[in-house]
């Protein structure tokens, strides 16, 4: 199995016929993915790759069925491309756009408040499910369908972790990038709480990193609540207080989110944790060999 995302998946693009929309529209195609319509304002009629364009997101619900978004809108406009999904019925909705202002996403939080759609992102490389469907920016090429689940704050991060895992023998069953910007629409507890009830998932890697408490806390529900073996790794270890280290949400402030207050965190609740990213894979691979 998987989480959220599968072959049955009907994705619509939210931006499709800009050049980042069309070109990971291709590629999402390439890898067997259900793109089944693009939404682009203006340009209904059109189509990329034989995929019809269409003016509205509810166009494409009701005419294809989408029932999963993908969202390649500039900054200014993005997170009204996600209410659109939203107000559509869409049900997973996964944000690659960076630099969205966090004023607009405080208002997205709050329209999704109390609702069953599911937000990834933004700021973040989508979700991937191998054999499946991709749906955002991973490479597929470096997946491998299997029993490992990954949950990355980190885009790049999460293609080398897949890299080793896929090397070392370790498919995956789901891999998320949940993005690095401040306000996120999902953290790692909520998909943690996912693959706790998956079955096909046997043990999850989570990529952390400087800044925020979302580490802690997942470390916290872990040990209250989380069965499967996990394996951790946080970057930005060596980070100066104060400077933002690549993602909005990467940064040591007020004396939190120092990476050794989340890797002595993560200790405390019984996760393994890589020292070195580059020992990731083998690490998981033992870990699991010992559960």
């Amino acid at each position: 199995m998987s989480i959220l995302v599968d072959e049955n998946s009907r994705i619509v693009v939210q931006g499709m016929t800009g050049k980042e929309g069309t070109f990971h529209t291709k590629q999402m195609l390439a890898y067997g993915t259900k793109v089944v319509g693009g939404v682009s304002p203006g340009k209904g009629g059109q189509a990329v790759e034989g995929v019809p364009v269409f003016n509205t997101v509810r166009e494409v619900v009701e005419r294809e069925k989408a029932d999963v978004s993908v969202v390649f809108v500039p900054p200014p406009f993005a997170a009204d491309a996600v209410l659109e999904s939203i107000s559509a019925g869409i049900k997973v909705i996964v944000c690659i756009t960076e630099g969205i202002p966090t004023l607009d996403m405080v208002k997205v939080s709050r329209c999704l408040s109390g609702r069953d759609t599911v937000l990834i992102g933004p700021n973040c490389p989508g979700i991937i499910s191998p054999g499946k469907t991709k749906v955002g920016i991973m490479p597929g090429n470096i997946h491998k369908p299997g029993h490992m689940a990954v949950i990355s704050r980190s885009g790049t991060l999460t293609y080398e972790v897949v890299y080793q895992l896929t090397q070392v023998g370790m498919g995956q069953s789901t891999c998320i990038g949940i993005g690095g910007d401040p306000i996120i629409g999902t953290t790692f507890i909520d998909h943690l709480q996912r693959f706790e009830k998956d079955p096909d998932t046997e043990g999850v890697v989570l990529i952390g990193e400087i800044g925020g408490t979302a580490e802690e806390e997942a470390a916290e529900y872990i040990k209250a609540s989380f069965s499967k073996p996990v394996v951790a790794f946080i970057a930005g270890q060596t980070a100066p207080p104060g400077k933002r280290m690549g993602h909005a949400g990467a940064i040591i402030s007020g004396g939190q989110g120092k990476a050794e207050d989340k890797i002595k965190a993560l200790k405390q609740a019984g996760i393994a944790v890589s020292p070195n990213l580059s020992y990731l894979g083998q690490t998981a691979l033992d870990v699991m060999k010992s559960a």
